[in-house]
């Protein structure tokens, strides 16, 4: 079930419906309903993997359990290790499996070997990278004492499966979900008011944005050799908006309907392309994943406290791990090591923090200095993002040699060229918007807060036409796949 669907269209006012008008009942039975309307989503996708997540929830839930009534610290861990191994396990065979025995017999051809190993012909569990890493830290922050393990299974399994987050994340942690969704909640007006704006905001991101741009980047990058280096680094461009639109945008609907029941999730982007340097990139985009990785990974293998060489290999370390996390494929390895080394300057240097507060606070416009970083920084995430995009290492090897030719400053042409002067006005309609709401959680917060109510209307009007005449096919979010 799409966010952008008809089908959730029908779905989540009904939640909704239900979900409040059991308010005076009992807080159990709201929860009970949201649990049911999780697995419900969750099974619309394919219900035969239900099994797998239902059973990923209860081995976390009797894992903490186990750990906390442990009698001795070998028991303890051994409860521990057995729920990391299952995770990372199904995670690894359903995920990695195929990329492991694929890469080791082509290690052993290039020896003079031929090995014909078994390979898996299954489809990747949606969100199955999520919800282990939900599972995860659960189980770590028990283990480390950092919390009480969750004895109503009702509230733990919603936890992991709360719909909102299920499939696409942020990745939320228990200390923060948990305690909201075992307090009360009533309904607010405003927040609810504020969550439709900003699924109206991610649904324009998603399928004006990001759709229409995919219609591009696709055109480009499925036939590189055709096209000139300036067409080429276009292409780029609009890949890098088509996954910021899409990404973004699922976020800010993730984030929007929770708020209607009364729940907060974590922010998951804050304006990463007004970044001015890769290390403030990295803390604005999927700050969930990022966070993840920084505390239950870099911080300890020994964060930066062990001196230059440690901060150096542990910064390799993760933006390694975070290429694999997003995808079985060598693309993804190379370009998280192209962001460690975009990244590693301001490390030896100890700079990484220096951009800690949005660009230009307070202020209408940037400096100079401050232009010229944003668009560096931009540039070179989006000469990343081509490794992120390519279907294997030659095609993005290609490309990029495709770039960096004679062509490059030729005018760029590509089938639907005229069309796509629209899709490069509303890319510069967001641009003006999250800038004029950099310092708010969403581009559309505060964008029309001093306008007229009709003036506001008017606006909101306008992005559903545009959304709805865009939105004649169904298009998944990037990271379904992940």
């Amino acid at each position: 079930m799409l966010f952008n669907s008809l089908q959730y269209l029908i779905f989540l006012p009904l939640v909704f419906a239900l979900y409040w008008g059991m308010n005076h009942r009992s807080l159990k039975l709201q929860n009970l309903l949201l649990l049911a309307a999780s697995y419900y989503f969750y099974a619309c996708w394919d219900w035969r993997f239900l099994f797998l997540l239902v059973f990923s929830t209860g081995l976390d839930y009797y894992t903490g359990l186990k750990m906390k009534d442990a009698h001795s610290v070998r028991m303890k861990k051994f409860w521990f290790w057995l729920s990391i191994g299952i995770n990372v396990g199904f995670l690894g065979i359903f995920k990695y499996y195929n990329f492991f025995a694929e890469s080791f017999a082509e290690l052993l051809s290039g020896f003079g070997f031929q090995a014909n190993l078994w390979t898996l012909q299954v489809i990747l569990p949606v969100g199955i990278s999520f919800y282990t890493f939900h599972g995860l830290s659960y189980v770590i922050d028990i283990y480390k004492n950092r919390i009480e393990p969750e004895r109503n299974i009702v509230d733990y399994s919603l936890f992991v499966s709360y719909f909102p987050l299920l499939v696409a994340g942020p990745i939320e942690r228990a200390t923060h979900l948990l305690p909201q969704i075992k307090k009360r909640r009533n309904f607010d007006y405003t927040k609810a008011v504020d969550g439709l704006r900003q699924i109206l905001w991610g649904l324009f991101k998603k399928v004006v944005i990001a759709d229409n741009c995919a219609n591009y980047a696709n055109v480009i990058f499925e036939n590189p050799e055709a096209h000139s280096g300036s067409t080429l680094a276009l292409g780029a461009v609009f890949f890098a908006f088509q996954i910021y639109g899409d990404f973004s945008g699922y976020s800010d609907i993730a984030l929007g309907t929770s708020r209607l029941f009364g729940i907060e999730l974590l922010k998951n982007f804050n304006y990463p392309y007004f970044s001015r340097d890769i290390a403030e990139f990295w803390r604005r985009w999927h700050i969930s994943l990022s966070t993840w990785f920084r505390d239950y990974l870099y911080i300890p293998l020994g964060g930066s406290q062990g001196g230059t060489l440690m901060k150096v290999r542990n910064t390799f370390i993760i933006f390694l791990v975070s290429g694999f996390w997003h995808g079985a494929n060598w693309t993804f390895i190379v370009w998280g090591l192209l962001n460690a080394l975009f990244i590693m300057p301001s490390i030896i240097l100890n700079t990484n923090r220096n951009n800690l507060d949005i660009v230009a606070k307070g202020k209408n416009f940037p400096t100079i200095k401050e232009l010229i970083q944003i668009i560096l920084t931009f540039g070179i995430t989006c000469f990343a993002w081509i490794f992120f995009r390519a279907k294997d290492l030659d095609a993005a090897f290609n490309y990029v040699k495709g770039i960096f030719s004679d062509t490059f400053f030729n005018l760029p042409h590509f089938a639907g060229k005229y069309y796509s002067f629209g899709t490069m006005f509303f890319i510069f309609l967001l641009i003006v918007i999250e800038w004029l709401d950099r310092e708010n959680n969403y581009g559309l917060q505060k964008f029309l807060s001093k306008k007229t109510k009709m003036a506001r209307w008017f606006f909101y009007l306008f992005l559903i036409v545009f959304i709805f005449i865009y939105s004649g096919q169904e298009q998944s979010f990037i990271y379904f796949q992940f």
